[in-house]
């Protein structure tokens, strides 16, 4: 496998950091099988997949990587961190074993009344379902961008193809802040802006998706919050087609849930895609659940982006993690996620 790179950057050698990556993958599940204590286990998880890691290093240099490689660069480290992530469960599971005899022979007393000492946290589901989502995404050759989350009118509505008085602004219950010229700043709507701040970034073709906090003056209920995330898909290239974007909702649907889940679109509006769908995933049941909307991106989008939309086409698709969340864990109350209750929290 031979990845080349698309940056002139010296500092980052991808091929370095793939012959690393495919050492970690010949000696790191050994090396965690041999950790001594639960101390030197946590450094190892550190060491193999925390954010200084190679495997973070490797996963930030996607982007250098050359489009026709990085599905097969993504595999390989979305294989490399799946056995990493099992072999630290699997050493895991024999200390907290060992932990547990240890405790029951030591028992002399009613331990009913004594508390336990605080449990050791661990990441939010929702961080756990966007670390997911991401390194899937990662895996079909997607690299990973982001955006500010307080952003002018123009990036959140304008170049998205609403112009200033446009009706469709209304489906948007937007908060505005005090900065600027009255209703020019605002909390971003939805993670919809990345796509026009990595169009003038980046020179095509892109594959990205855009996780991130999004924020409406919503009521909370059951299916709703005012401060929620998204994950946001673009791509952008020649002779892309309504097919590639049912072919990659399908797939990582497949991905995610298993090969007998499978998909549907549903004719919808967006104003920044033409044509525009709603897609659903069928439930072990046989029904169907929406999860979010897609579409091929607008022309009008492109030319906002720098780009010839007679040269590029491209598709684009959004769809909430907590209602991921939700669906992927059988939840039926989204505030569960932000109501911090440790009994809940603790299941996940």
């Amino acid at each position: 496998m031979m990845a080349a790179m698309n940056s002139p950057d010296a500092s980052v050698d991808v091929h370095e950091l793939l012959d690393r990556v495919r050492r970690l993958a010949a000696d790191g599940p050994a090396t965690i099988a041999a950790a001594a204590t639960v101390d030197e286990l946590r450094r190892l998880d550190g060491e193999f997949l925390g954010k200084t890691s190679v495997m973070s290093q490797a996963k930030a240099a996607m982007r250098f990587v050359a489009p026709e490689d990085r599905k097969s660069v993504g595999g390989l480290l979305n294989e490399v961190r799946t056995a990493l992530e099992a072999a630290i469960g699997q050493r895991q599971s024999a200390f907290d074993s060992d932990a547990r005899r240890e405790r029951l022979a030591a028992e002399a007393l009613d331990l009913s009344e004594v508390m336990d000492a605080a449990p050791t946290g661990h990441r939010h589901l929702i961080s756990q379902t966007r670390e997911m989502l991401e390194d899937a995404f990662v895996g079909l050759g997607f690299t990973v961008a982001e955006g500010p989350e307080i952003e002018t009118d123009w990036y959140n509505f304008e170049a998205l193809n609403m112009p200033e008085g446009h009706p469709a602004r209304s489906m948007w219950d937007t908060l505005y802040l005090e900065a600027g010229e009255p209703e020019s700043v605002l909390l971003r709507t939805h993670t919809s802006p990345v796509q026009i701040r990595t169009m003038l970034r980046e020179e095509p073709p892109i594959y990205v998706v855009a996780p991130g906090r999004a924020y409406r003056s919503d009521t909370a209920d059951a299916t709703h919050l005012p401060v929620f995330s998204q994950i946001e898909g673009l791509v952008i290239d020649r002779g892309i087609t309504f097919a590639d974007l049912a072919g990659t909702i399908e797939t990582f649907v497949k991905l995610l849930y298993g090969s007998e889940r499978t998909t549907r679109l549903r004719p919808s509006f967006f104003p920044f895609t033409e044509p525009s769908a709603e897609f659903d995933m069928s439930t072990p049941s046989g029904e169907w659940v929406e999860l979010g909307g897609c579409g091929m991106v607008h022309p009008n989008v492109l030319r906002a982006g720098g780009l010839d939309p007679e040269e590029w086409s491209g598709f684009a698709f959004g769809f909430g993690l907590e209602r991921m969340a939700m669906q992927r864990h059988g939840l039926d109350d989204i505030r569960e996620l932000i109501t911090n209750d440790v009994r809940f929290l603790a299941q996940f």
